[in-house]
């Protein structure tokens, strides 16, 4: 196992130079909102996410449903693997 360590301010900049720079006047605008209607952004992009993996999953296993496509997406977005029992 590794050791762990502090990040440096070095490291850290290498990682934030990787980022897009904020977007101030959108993130003005969601502070506006209510917490509903700010989580909305997001869950339209897990939407989408959803809505590009169904598509894959369709594509590389023609034969099976739509249940069954759905569980193959809930097992792929779940961290926990599920046994032989539960897995499709």
């Amino acid at each position: 196992m590794t050791e762990k360590r502090t990040l440096t301010s070095e490291d850290i900049s290498k990682i934030v130079d990787g980022l897009n720079p904020i977007d101030w006047v959108q993130m003005e605008l969601l502070a506006k909102l209510p917490p509903g209607q700010r989580i909305l952004p997001a869950l339209n992009a897990t939407l989408m996410i959803r809505a590009g993996l169904r598509s894959a999953f369709t594509k590389k296993f023609p034969e099976l449903s739509k249940s069954e496509i759905n569980m193959k997406i809930l097992e792929y977005l779940t961290p926990i693997r599920m046994e032989k029992h539960g897995s499709i």
